[in-house]
Formats: C-alpha cells, structure tokens, sequence
C-alpha cells in the first residue's frame, strides 16, 4: 500500500520548488587574490561572509562554493531553527555541565540575534517563532520528557507537560502518549534562508564564485592558496564551511562522518484533515526516541515526515545517488500511516535525502590553525540551521584575534572524541545503531551504550 502513496513522488527537496529560478554566479577563471576567502556557500559560509562584512566593512571578501550554494545540506533539512547550540539542554547538561548555563543562553540569545538579522537584512525565509511540540511513544520515553521540563525550569526555559488527553489538543495520535511543547522555538524554509543569504551577501559586494571545487589549500612562503580548477585564490585569511565535504585540513578526517537522512513532504492537507489530527497551530514537532522522526507544516500545509533511518555507508561514502533510498522511503510512508490514521492514505508529493555532519558528541566544533588565519567549523549533526550562525561568529572572532565568550567555551574549543578507521568505523556505527534501537524498545542503555558514555561519545538519528 505505501508503493502506490509514493507512486508520483519527486525525487528531490520539495524547497527548491518554492524557489524562484536564479542565474548561478560565475566560476572562478583566473588567480585572484582577497583578504578573506570563505570556502563552502551553505549557512555557515553565507553567515560568515555577510557578518565579516559588518566587522570589516572595506575587506575584499569572496565565497567559493563547488556547486551551488544551499544545495547540500543547508537546503534539504528540515528548518527546524532551535534556541539551542549544543543540541538541547539535556546535551549541554550531560557533556559540559560547568558551561550548561551559559549555552543555554547563548543558545536564546542567538535565535533572538537571529531573527533580527532576518529583519535588519529583510530576508523573506518563511521565519515562524511558533513553538516545538516533543511527543513520547513510549512509557520510558515519557519520563525522559518530565525530565526534560525539569532541565528548562532550571534555567527558566518556558515549557508545558501536556499527558494524553491534553496531547490531544495539539496532536492527536494513537502513536504519542504525552508531550513538552515549548513555545520558545522557530521553523523557516532552509533553500529561502540559503537564497537569501546568498542575495545579501552578493549586494554587500561580496565576491560569489559557484561550480568551484577547492581541492587543496596550501601555503607557499607566507601566503595561503586554494587551488581550484581553473585558477588559485590567494587570501590574507580562511574559514572553511565546507561541511560534511572531504576536509582541507587533513587532522579533521575522523572528526565528522556523513550520515543520510531521508524526508517525505505530503500533498497539501485541508483545515479539516489537519483538525482531525489536533494540529491546528504551526509549530514543528519531533519524538523522544534515539531514532526519531521530526515533521512540521510547509507554506501551503503539506506536512514533511522525515527522520528515523540514519544511514551510514561503509568507506565515508558520498555519493548523490544515496540520497536516494527506496526503503527508508517505504518505512517512511509506513509509519506516517500508523502514526495519522485519521487522515487514510495520504499521497506524497517528494523524497529526497541529504547528509548529516555528525560529530561523536552531535555539536559543533570550530578550531583555527596556521597562525590564526584559517577557521574551521563543522560537526553540526542535524542542528546546524541557527547554530551555523554562532559558528560563524566563532570563526570571525578567531580569525580576528579576539577571545570571546564564544571562543573561550569547552564546546567549541575541544575536538570530539575522532571516529576510528574502517572497518572498525562501520562496525562500531551499526553497533551503536543496533543498541540505540533495544533502548528505544524496552528503555534500557546496555554496556556499549554506557561505555561510549563515559568517553563523551555520542550518536543521534
């Protein structure tokens, strides 16, 4: 039955439909030279482009990008834009309980700096400060969520329990059995953010070169190079936001691996079929488990499924065609059924996957090497929509010499514990993959799961 629901289904980002079509920047044809070169054209490189503008308003800046920028990452997720920067409050506790209260508020303040950067830049990305619904499917899982309102009572986090019958109110579903909503949390369509990022940057005279692999970054004497297909950039300076692509810098190779996450979009619902399932509102929603789905309304009220399946292939591999996969496409359309039956079988209308940076502690990292003029960060593990923005303040402030709060935290300053090489890498994933799943069945972490614990290691779907 879920063949015929994905009968006529696009295989890619339903955002790029909502996308008016635009001329792609040219390539880069000859040597150049600039005082600062960012290398990757998704959220962090566009965010730390326009904001190096700020701070150094006669700079020469450019942005080199090897497809088209926002289209990795940063315009196939989900949108989910979070008051956080270490992956919710319950990570920060867990890893870095010295610091826990100031990510927290430099989780808050960067969505509210967030949102008026929007305003100040007039960025149209469909920006909606309406709240995340947590749901429990099972009993384990509900404690986890009370645990959860005591984490943000402590440090003044708005949020409600909501049990069954309340739950109802927000959504209906045989599938959840209680929930947090906090209304405290934003939604935004990711290819206009990319877009839009991408159109400010350029009228603020920063230089755009797409289609333009780096494939190496080296020195010759005192002066740095990245060398590109048809021609060297030469720059005073460096950050590198080039994601879950294959590092510049050698030391980061077992710092990220690419992990695929695949999403489902709907045909657009009606006010009536959305009241049959209680969601009336607009705010995003996401369950407790280790492998959890996250959905939320679009524009036009189609709802994206998406999340469960985290697949990672043997060798780093990446590939367009995994982003591609028919089962977790099946096991999708499979579970949106069971979890809505009210709403009978419901066609979807695009599939498509992308690539998760994920780091073994599911937060970013950001380091600066060859005497403070080349920045890196990466590592956001699926939360990189508002974080990329404070990554990208942490780079400047590197590359400008200035120790910040920022620069100064554990969270950003210490590299995560590095993932083994294959074939222990595979194995090691698919075993925590396997022990993630029996805790989200019977809510028991077994030895492996406790000895990643204990060494600071982490894996997320």
């Amino acid at each position: 039955m879920t063949s015929a629901l994905l009968a006529h289904t696009t295989p890619r980002p339903f955002w790029l439909d909502t996308l008016d079509p635009a001329a792609a920047a040219p390539a880069l044809e000859a040597d150049l030279r600039f005082d600062l070169v960012v290398v990757g054209g998704g959220f962090t490189g566009l965010w730390t482009a326009l904001h190096a503008r700020q701070r150094w308003p006669g700079a020469s800046i450019a942005v080199v990008e090897a497809r088209r920028c926002g289209g990795e990452a940063s315009g196939r997720n989900g949108g989910f834009c979070a008051p956080s920067i270490s992956h919710g409050v319950g990570n920060a506790l867990r890893r870095w309980p010295e610091e826990a209260e100031t990510l927290v508020r430099l989780g808050r303040q960067n969505l509210d700096e967030f949102e008026a950067d929007l305003k100040r830049f007039g960025m149209n990305v469909e920006f909606e400060r309406r709240g995340k619904l947590s749901v429990a499917a099972q009993p384990w899982q509900v404690d986890g969520l009370r645990g959860m309102q005591r984490n943000y009572e402590r440090f003044g986090i708005e949020s409600a329990f909501l049990d069954k019958a309340q739950l109802a109110g927000k959504l209906d579903s045989p599938a959840y059995q209680a929930g947090v909503f906090e209304p405290n949390y934003a939604l935004l369509n990711p290819a206009k953010m990319a877009a839009e990022l991408r159109r400010v940057c350029r009228e603020q005279g920063i230089e755009l070169f797409e289609n333009t692999p780096v494939h190496e970054l080296h020195q010759r004497g005192d002066r740095l190079l990245l060398r590109c297909d048809r021609g060297e950039l030469e720059a005073g300076q460096i950050a590198l936001a080039t994601n879950i692509a294959p590092p510049l810098l050698g030391h980061l190779n077992s710092s990220v691996i690419p992990v695929y996450d695949y999403s489902l979009v709907t045909q657009p619902l009606s006010d009536e079929q959305l009241r049959a399932i209680g969601w009336v509102d607009r705010y995003g929603i996401a369950d407790a488990g280790n492998q959890f789905h996250y959905l939320r309304k679009t524009a036009d009220n189609r709802i994206l499924w998406a999340g469960f399946d985290a697949i990672y292939h043997f060798g780093s591999r990446r590939d367009e065609s995994l982003t591609q996969r028919p089962e977790s496409f099946e096991r999708l359309a499979g579970q949106f059924r069971e979890a809505f039956p009210q709403l009978g079988p419901v066609q979807f209308s695009h599939a498509w996957g992308g690539i998760i940076d994920t780091s073994a502690r599911t937060t970013l990292f950001t380091g600066c090497v060859l005497g403070g003029r080349v920045a890196y960060a990466l590592g956001f593990t699926g939360q990189g929509v508002s974080a990329s923005r404070f990554a990208a303040l942490n780079m400047l402030d590197q590359l400008g010499g200035e120790r910040t709060e920022r620069t100064e935290l554990r969270m950003t300053s210490q590299k995560p514990f590095p993932f083994p090489p294959e074939p222990l890498r595979y194995l090691g994933v698919r075993l925590a993959q396997r022990s993630l799943a029996k805790e989200d069945r019977n809510g028991r972490r077994d030895l492996l799961l406790k000895t990643f614990d204990a060494f600071g290691i982490g894996f997320d779907s």
